[in-house]
């Protein structure tokens, strides 16, 4: 990240992005959004606020304003210990709550309104509680990338790096996971566990009542939903880089399907990808996540290389904007809120997991 300083002219926060991202940033793009920087650096140290970057941001926003850069749950940790007014969290909307169920006193925004996320709208709250009510007494490890009034229907929450830690941790025979089918399937391969995905008679999970299961043996529970960007990924992906790039190291996030994680070299959460990056000797690299994130690895390592597969871009991370960041400043949208009963239970399951470690 760019040395953060308010006092700064545009012509010089515009010399510190050249330097660091001229080979990623179009060059007729770094002056107007230089401008842009040091608006919304003047306002963020006027208003008291702290400003979160997702490590999927696009490089001229992740590489200039955050006070913090990292994953959804590092950053809601590390707002909390702030002592600013304001969260502006550039990332999705759960993420943004989940600082909220961390921060309850703090004043959350979220730069755009229409910044979901596939993965959390493939479950609701009410799919939770049938679940419950058709298994009794099977505890719920519910994923971080889920909405607030999930969270608060789970015994504990978990992150793709430490699911399976999670899981292991309960010391139940069975165990309800939810909602990534494919993070489900990778953690239930790990800790040697046979995974059920209940249907409707028309072969869909939905939020309806569930059919009766045909399979007795099972020891995880999971849901169909799925990240849109991480299911685009095919082995037959690696298969073409590898004939082309022999000595590539192909890494993957864990919402991509096990037959693409079996075939990578890594597999971990984005602050894991990036340590392994920067701690291995990681040249050449084929990395298997949202697209912006590879730019904002290379523009903080120009000597490593990484192999263009495609260019899949997470469509609800792309809604933040340096424009929409300074406007939530301007203007203090959009407001999250979590009523506060759900927020309390939704902090449980969330606490249980940090408790963890």
């Amino acid at each position: 990240m760019l040395v953060e300083d308010s006092a700064l002219t545009v012509e010089e926060i515009h010399e510190e992005m050249e330097k660091k991202l001229s080979g990623v940033v179009p060059a007729g793009e770094l002056r107007y959004k230089a401008e842009l920087v040091h608006q919304i650096r003047i306002l963020k140290k006027e208003k008291n606020a702290v400003i979160l970057g997702h490590n999927y941001m696009e490089p001229a926003l992740f590489h200039t304003i955050p006070d913090f850069a990292g994953d959804s749950l590092d950053l809601s940790r590390k707002a909390a210990t702030t002592d600013k007014d304001i969260i502006v969290f550039c990332g999705v909307r759960f993420m943004a709550e989940t600082a909220k169920i961390l921060s309850p006193a703090k004043k959350v925004l979220l730069p755009s309104e229409k910044a979901g996320c596939s993965l959390a709208e493939s479950i609701a709250a009410d799919d939770v509680r049938q679940l419950k009510k058709r298994y009794p007494g099977v505890p719920v490890v519910t994923y971080v990338n889920t909405y607030a009034d999930v969270k608060a229907e789970s015994d504990i929450c978990c992150t793709s790096s430490n699911a399976a830690e999670v899981v292991t941790s309960l010391n139940a025979d069975t165990v309800i996971f939810i909602p990534d089918e494919y993070l489900a399937k990778n953690v239930a391969r790990e800790t040697g566990k046979h995974i059920i995905f209940p249907v409707n008679e028309n072969g869909l999970t939905e939020n309806k009542e569930l059919s009766e299961d045909t399979t007795l043996d099972y020891q995880m529970i999971g849901w169909k939903g799925r990240c849109e960007v991480h299911e685009q990924f095919k082995v037959e992906d690696i298969y073409n880089v590898r004939a082309q790039f022999p000595d590539v190291t192909v890494l993957a996030h864990p919402e991509c399907s096990p037959e693409v994680v079996s075939n990578s070299d890594y597999s971990g959460g984005t602050n894991a990808l990036i340590r392994y990056i920067e701690e291995n000797d990681v040249k050449r690299f084929l990395l298997l996540t949202e697209c912006s994130m590879a730019d904002n690895i290379i523009a903080a390592h120009p000597d490593k290389e990484t192999i263009r597969l495609c260019s899949i871009r997470c469509e609800h991370m792309n809604q933040i904007t340096l424009e929409d960041t300074l406007n939530a400043l301007r203007y203090d949208r959009y407001i999250i809120e979590v009523p506060e009963d759900i927020r309390q239970r939704a902090y449980r399951a969330v606490n249980r997991m940090l408790e963890i470690g």
